[in-house]
């Protein structure tokens, strides 16, 4: 039986957007936006407009609960057959392909010489086809969202503000939001693939640099789970895979590898993947050396240090001995050459970490009882932080500020460690009468490091404040 829909009458949907309804079902508004037309609600009394945009993101998310488990298009995408899908008419409220396209040049320009995880033709062919399917959409936003809330560079947005003073950032931010709206209609935990690691990894990326630190944790294990899922840590999978897709794949296992391991010791978390693959070979592309040298010395930075390590860190393993210590850093001293090549954000990465990891396995001699006044290795003594604090301030005086703010909070972080424990030593150390007229000192390295840390994100509003308030006490 037809029934005849008045048009006095606003279905659902075009009543909950507050619009205009022409009648019909499905009305001209929900059949343009995909929509469920229906006319079940009982009318009530007018109310204020509201923000439009949410409302039509809550329908849109009410209909994809309710069918997503039942094939065919929804919300513009094939939730049967991704990637294979034919295109579809979505349209994104959020992104178009010409700001993926300046989100993907920004990456390939400030981010791929310590993330060289994609291939620029094949990821820019993917843009083109980002609403095939449910993960290309998702790994397409995601990125975005990852370059856009990253510090130290800007995409330019104006295009996409609409007019208003819209910042990459917040633009980030809402790229972010919409690719964790649209990935919960993807079945990534039951069928994962590479796609669903990278998206994971991006979306920790962009949690880490909101300051959302658990939430940015749970993306790294999901994405650090997944991998080891589908197998991405055994050297069988490489074989079943095409040969440029593994190459890639290789080097995402490593990068999430030492970004785990990283988190791991600032965050005091346990380890999930272990180092059982063989690293990336630096002539596999010869446009990508600097980028592929830069990452195996990254990992064999973090390699040395293992589940007991991380236990003596956390504090559930209590037994190791000094020797294995002293060995530990020797191993760290050797892995960097004394003259670096790369590009300067290399550079100031591994340089930063080498000298971070050395103090870090110093507070566990420490914390051991293993240091002391007269030890033979430097490593071992007192005011090894002051070695330390020299060599990393001679090491990065010639780095550009912009090339070290790439790094975001991550590299800030691993400076204010290395400060915190110059000034333990200072505490501790009563002052050389002899040497206290000497221009160069423990003094002289904790203000160049304050002055550094006052121009990287987050210096000066969260890590600087401490030590100064220490320097107070």
């Amino acid at each position: 039986i037809e029934v005849e829909m008045s048009t006095k009458r606003a279905c659902d949907a075009c009543h909950r957007r507050k619009i205009r309804c022409a009648g019909g079902q499905p009305c001209w508004n929900c059949g343009h936006a995909s929509l469920s037309c229906t006319y079940n609600a009982i009318p009530q009394k007018k109310g204020p407009k509201g923000n439009r945009a949410k409302v039509i993101s809550e329908l849109r998310e009410t209909k994809l609960r309710d069918h997503a488990n039942t094939g065919g298009y929804v919300d513009g995408f094939d939730t049967v057959t991704p990637p294979l899908s034919p295109p579809s008419s979505h349209k994104s409220e959020i992104i178009d392909q010409q700001l993926v396209s300046r989100c993907i040049e920004s990456f390939f320009i400030h981010l791929y010489p310590t993330i060289p995880i994609f291939e620029k033709g094949a990821l820019l062919n993917r843009a083109k086809n980002m609403s095939t399917s449910i993960d290309n959409y998702c790994l397409m936003t995601s990125l975005c969202a990852f370059v856009l809330t990253q510090p130290g560079h800007r995409v330019n947005v104006s295009d996409f503000s609409g007019g208003s003073r819209l910042t990459s950032h917040d633009l980030g931010k809402a790229t972010f939001e919409e690719a964790i709206r649209i990935r919960k209609l993807s079945s990534f935990i039951e069928r994962p693939n590479s796609d669903a690691v990278v998206t994971a990894y991006l979306l920790f990326g962009c949690c880490f640099y909101l300051d959302k630190h658990s939430t940015a944790w749970f993306y790294l294990r999901e994405a650090a789970t997944l991998a080891e899922i589908i197998g991405m840590d055994e050297e069988s999978y490489y074989l079943s895979t095409d040969t440029t897709a593994g190459i890639r794949e290789r080097r995402l296992f490593w990068v999430i590898f030492i970004t785990e391991r990283s988190y791991a010791l600032q965050k005091h978390r346990s380890l999930t993947l272990h180092p059982k693959l063989t690293l990336p070979t630096l002539y596999e592309d010869s446009n990508d050396f600097s980028a592929i040298s830069a990452l195996t010395q990254r990992v064999n930075l973090f390699r040395p240090l293992d589940d007991d390590f991380v236990g003596l860190w956390n504090k559930t393993k209590t037994t190791c001995t000094a020797q294995w210590l002293v060995q530990l850093q020797q191993q760290l001293t050797d892995v960097l050459p004394e003259k670096l090549a790369g590009t300067e954000s290399q550079v100031a990465d591994l340089k930063t970490t080498q000298q971070w990891l050395h103090i870090v396995i110093w507070r566990v001699s420490m914390a051991s009882g293993f240091l002391s006044s007269t030890s033979p290795h430097p490593a071992m003594r007192f005011t090894y932080p002051v070695d330390i604090a020299r060599d990393l301030i001679e090491g990065t005086s010639d780095i550009a500020l912009r090339s070290m703010s790439i790094h975001g909070s991550a590299l800030t972080e691993k400076l204010f460690d290395i400060a915190c424990s110059l000034m333990d030593v200072m505490a501790c150390t009563p002052a050389n009468p002899s040497t206290a007229t000497i221009a160069v000192g423990p003094k002289t390295y904790l203000n160049r490091l304050c002055s550094l840390l006052s121009r990287l994100p987050g210096g000066s509003s969260r890590y600087l404040p401490v030590l100064l308030s220490r320097v107070d006490d």
